[in-house]
């Protein structure tokens, strides 16, 4: 009887004594993230809303976010609102910015000409001179320009990845001359790679078609704007994140991109969410597709720059 009861004891006493060390390992991480909420608070440097480029009498903007500690030049992250390109802003995405914060690099959050403001191609051309500003601006602002990466999601991984991919010689980049833009990676969250099958056909949808307008060459302009299109060799490095089940765009898009740029010896690497839609993924898995993402770039872009150095 005494050996029963002291064995009830013993059982309280663990089980509150587990209690204990769990409690204290919450504690402990909620205090850690609450810790790094606090420190990256006064660890950025904010320029918000700097004029990048002027057309047709509407200015593009874009945000900054900069270290004010560590020895630069920073990594930089060029990040693009998705939106079907007709709709969506950057003070939309700001959160997702946060794991590239989180890694200590610097930001560019993007404002891009809308369908209702400009039909196509006119998002991927601002898209282009907000790189190209980056980039010439980098000295000014802590940027590292041989550490520029693009990404978004939806529309906005379309226009990380034609900023990346589409040559000078497409003339598409002519309202801000300079310099050859030059990115480092692509982080591409279930981006558009066939334009025209958003276009036209049964994965139509109608925020590309409000894009493009009645232009009478739309096919061809679709054509012109698809990152497939441009896949070749020596273009960077691309990481995909894409669900099996997306539909509003197709996996066999992002398939078909890694594909492509396998047979052309890009490197690059999908990511497939089984059962994932457009976004909207489970935490584990949004936890395993960035864990993917920071292993790639400190391949492809943080060890290539070491290298070079």
């Amino acid at each position: 009887m005494a050996a029963s009861r002291l064995g009830r004891i013993v059982t309280v006493f663990l089980v509150l004594s587990l209690a204990s060390v769990f409690a204290s390992a919450a504690k402990a991480q909620v205090e850690e993230s609450a810790s790094w909420a606090i420190e990256t608070g006064g660890a950025y440097r904010v320029t918000p809303n700097v004029t990048y480029v002027t057309a047709n009498q509407w200015e593009g903007k874009l945000d900054l976010y900069v270290p004010r500690k560590g020895e630069g030049p920073h990594p930089t992250l060029i990040h693009f609102h998705g939106g079907a390109h007709v709709r969506g802003s950057k003070e939309s995405s700001v959160l997702a910015l946060l794991p590239y914060l989180e890694m200590g690099w610097a930001v560019v959050n993007v404002a891009y000409r809308l369908g209702p403001v400009a039909h196509a191609p006119a998002a991927v051309e601002d898209c282009l001179c907000a790189a190209r500003w980056g980039i010439e601006h980098a000295e000014d602002y802590g940027l590292d320009p041989s550490r520029i990466v693009t990404t978004g999601t939806s529309a906005g991984s379309h226009l990380a990845l034609t900023t990346a991919m589409v040559p000078s010689s497409a003339g598409l980049d002519r309202q801000c001359p300079g310099a050859p833009i030059e990115v480092a990676a692509v982080v591409n969250w279930y981006g558009l790679t066939d334009v025209l099958e958003r276009l036209e056909g049964p994965h139509s949808r109608p925020g590309t078609v409000q894009w493009f307008g009645s232009n009478p060459d739309r096919t061809e302009l679709a054509t012109f704007l698809s990152p497939l299109t441009y896949v070749r060799a020596g273009v960077p490095p691309v990481i995909t994140i894409h669900g099996d089940a997306d539909p509003r765009i197709p996996h066999t898009q992002a398939v078909r991109l890694h594909e492509g740029l396998d047979r052309v010896g890009v490197p690059n690497q999908l990511v497939t969410i089984p059962g994932g839609g457009h976004g909207g993924f489970p935490q584990d898995e949004m936890v395993r597709s960035h864990a993917a993402i920071r292993a790639f770039l400190a391949k492809h872009v943080m060890k290539s720059a070491s290298s070079s150095q």
